[in-house]
């Protein structure tokens, strides 16, 4: 839209003149934010950018009598300027939640899953306006910068001659700042983060194509296929063998100094009644794949022996011919089943998985009241495994991936446990989350946040502890894992990916298998236990309970 400016000759001077320092301001400050971490710091801004004078430069280079040349130019430049700052933007909001930038060529493919988490955590309203915001920022970043570029380039050719000598002394200011290393406020005054920020983004590309190439060859590689049915997991023939996932329970859970006496009351009290109860446990750590989000991931690595740290790699596996854990359990006789509450539509990925049948928020028989984003409580989640799956008789022994999503960001209205006999179809909990804290009444305090993720740490560890000393028996096994940490909203801005894991049975056989892992007893692992790769669970658990996989 064009701008109607005053009639009076000064003042359409200084509107104009207003206009190009506004175009120049748009061109050089996002230039100066370095990295993305520091980008809220306003020592950043007192740096001098290479890439506006590069953008003169180029523009000013090109033949005077190509306006349409200049322009397309000068907007196309702009047009990298402003992706390059929406894609730091981004990188801010991915390094926050998932401790790593983000990464143009893979994490498009995860806008949906964040629409569905933004509305599912803090409502339709709120989330909605949330996602709208985003993208009037991104689209204004993208529209802005190329008609700066524009502007300041137009400006430039009209005035040719001064617009070179200045362009000219500033880029051999910026050399010499950069040869004798004038320090700045935030590093070096002179910076060219943006430029490199750009040619690392392109160069990779390469390199990931290749990475995944080699992740295919791997998927269609699987020493598990040469195991004949009869040969796998012998040693747990006729048992019932649940695989937990407890959404975001990490490793800061038990080290952080504001979380952990809470978390290690409930595991010291859990091994205890378990033990009470006739089961034993070990436990150690393993390396998720993921951090902060992208549960699906560490559920494919577990499952499949492979490492899938990205969402290329996990479309790969799921439409590969790769062996999951479900599919052997399966193979050698077992019924298996899903229990994905979080899903409220159809799971065309759980094909790859082989289950026999998936139990989401639509088919569980739940009658209560949703709790933000969890569809229900984990102990509803739990107590409906064990009625339609663990408790009719007679039957195949139960093969189940089981996922516990109370601790599901954004660790708002965690329920209260109640008497496991009194669960049924979830009615009991009518009315429980109205009087619980919600996403908004948490989130806008960081202290308030940490103790609300531990405290669903603590609700869903509770839950299960109470679901098994009341229905465990001794035909049961289970492996219960954390997905992966935290976001660093909570596990901190250099926290690793470590997980906690646990195995637990009553038989000793169980656990005397497992003996040369030298996991450390009862439900929390000792700082030094052994860490485990994520993906070596497979073929791991394979050899302890049947026959070794080929290399």
């Amino acid at each position: 839209m064009p701008v109607h400016l005053p009639r009076s000759t000064g003042a359409r001077r200084l509107v104009s003149g207003a206009l190009t320092v506004a175009a120049v301001l748009l061109l050089v400050v996002p230039a100066t934010l370095g990295d993305p971490v520091d980008e809220t710091r306003v020592s950043t801004l007192v740096r001098l950018p290479v890439e506006p004078l590069l953008l003169l430069a180029v523009v000013l280079a090109l033949p005077a009598g190509r306006p349409r040349l200049r322009t397309a130019v000068a907007a196309g430049l702009g047009g990298v300027l402003g992706l390059a700052l929406v894609f730091r933007g981004l990188d801010l909001g991915f390094l926050r939640a998932l401790n790593r930038p983000f990464d143009p060529l893979i994490d498009w493919r995860y806008a949906g899953s964040l629409v569905g988490l933004l509305r599912d955590s803090f409502g339709p309203l709120l989330g909605t306006a949330l996602l709208v915001g985003a993208v009037v920022a991104a689209v204004a970043a993208l529209l802005l910068l190329p008609l700066a570029a524009v502007r300041v380039a137009g400006v430039a050719a009209r005035h040719r001659p001064q617009a070179a000598a200045v362009t000219a002394v500033l880029l051999a200011g910026w050399l010499v700042v950069v040869l004798v290393g004038v320090p700045g406020p935030a590093g070096s005054l002179a910076t060219a983060d943006t430029l490199r920020y750009v040619h690392h983004e392109v160069a990779r590309v390469p390199g990931q194509l290749a990475d995944l190439r080699e992740f295919e060859a791997a998927a269609r590689d699987d020493p598990a296929a040469d195991v004949a049915p009869e040969d796998l997991v012998t040693a747990l023939r006729g048992k019932d063998v649940l695989v937990v996932f407890v959404e975001s329970y990490g490793r800061v859970a038990l080290e952080d100094p504001a979380l952990a006496p809470g978390v290690d009351r409930v595991l010291a009290r859990g091994t205890r009644d378990l033990t009470d109860a006739g089961f034993d446990a070990r436990s150690a750590w393993l390396t998720s794949p993921t951090f902060g989000a992208l549960s699906w991931l560490a559920h494919a690595t577990l499952q499949s022996g492979l490492w899938v740290d990205s969402q290329p790699r996990y479309d790969a596996v799921v439409t590969s011919r790769r062996l999951t854990l479900s599919r052997l359990f399966a193979r050698a006789g077992w019924r298996t089943v899903a229990v994905v509450p979080a899903n409220d539509r159809d799971w065309p990925q759980a094909e790859f998985y082989d289950f026999d049948h998936v139990y989401d928020s639509r088919n569980l028989g739940y009658r209560g009241p949703r709790f933000g984003y969890p569809t229900m409580p984990d102990q509803y989640t739990l107590e409906a495994l064990q009625r339609l799956e663990l408790e009719p008789r007679p039957r195949p022994p139960v093969m189940a991936e089981v996922d516990l999503i109370t601790s599901h960001a954004p660790w708002s209205r965690v329920p209260l446990l109640v008497d496991q006999a009194t669960v049924g179809d979830g009615s009991v909990f009518d009315g429980m989350p109205s009087r619980l804290d919600s996403a908004t009444d948490i989130w806008p305090d960081p202290t308030r946040i940490r103790a609300a993720y531990g405290h669903a740490i603590e609700y869903s560890l509770s839950a299960l502890v109470r679901f098994l000393t009341t229905y465990g028996d001794d035909d049961l096994v289970v492996v219960v894992l954390g997905d992966h940490q935290p976001a660093t909203v909570v596990s901190g801005d250099d926290a690793g990916r470590e997980v906690p894991v646990t195995l637990l049975a009553r038989d000793p056989a169980v656990l005397a298998a497992v003996d040369p892992w030298a996991w450390e007893p009862g439900l929390r692992p000792d700082p030094e236990a052994p860490v485990w790769r994520m993906d070596a669970f497979r073929d791991r658990f394979l050899t302890a309970f049947g026959t070794t996989p080929a290399p």
